[in-house]
């Protein structure tokens, strides 16, 4: 179950607060929760840009829960400046580590490696009960920029 707490700036929300329990649907949730507080934003957040912000809530949830092994984790989305900021929080203090990708399994490998791809910056904060995983990610995609997302084209885009 997730309880969501939109703080407003105006019309546009300045920031988004869910909580999630730590269950398999967790994801999910936090992708359903990622969507409506980007297409709440105004002006719109690019297409391109939108995926890759959905890309790095469901993969930075999906660590929190397979890792951490807590009863909950929390996600932020904030607005900032040209940005959007997304911070999952959970009870586990270690940090998120590069490994080698397990092409041939189910061990994973290849999330994080990707979240700082996509992000402008990262950082990881220890909290008193766990830590804080900040991803920063563009409003807009820059032209040509298709670092882990495919580019869309709309009719009467440029």
């Amino acid at each position: 179950m997730s309880s969501p707490t939109a703080l407003h700036r105006g019309a546009t929300p300045f920031a988004h607060l869910v909580t999630l329990d730590s269950c398999p649907h967790a994801a999910a949730a936090a992708r359903t929760a990622a969507h409506g507080f980007l297409a709440s934003l105004r002006p719109p957040v690019d297409p391109g840009a939108a995926d890759a912000v959905v890309l790095v809530v469901s993969e930075l949830v999906t660590n929190a829960v397979r890792h951490a092994r807590g009863p909950s984790c929390s996600l932020r989305l904030a607005v900032c400046g040209d940005a959007v900021a997304v911070a999952v929080s959970d009870s586990c203090p270690d940090p998120p580590v590069a490994r080698c990708p397990d092409v041939d399994g189910d061990r994973g490998g290849f999330g994080w490696p990707m979240v700082r791809q996509l992000a402008i910056a990262t950082s990881v904060c220890p909290t008193p009960r766990g830590k804080t995983v900040h991803a920063l990610l563009p409003y807009r995609r820059r032209k040509g920029d298709t670092a882990g997302c495919a580019e869309r084209s709309r009719p009467g885009m440029p």
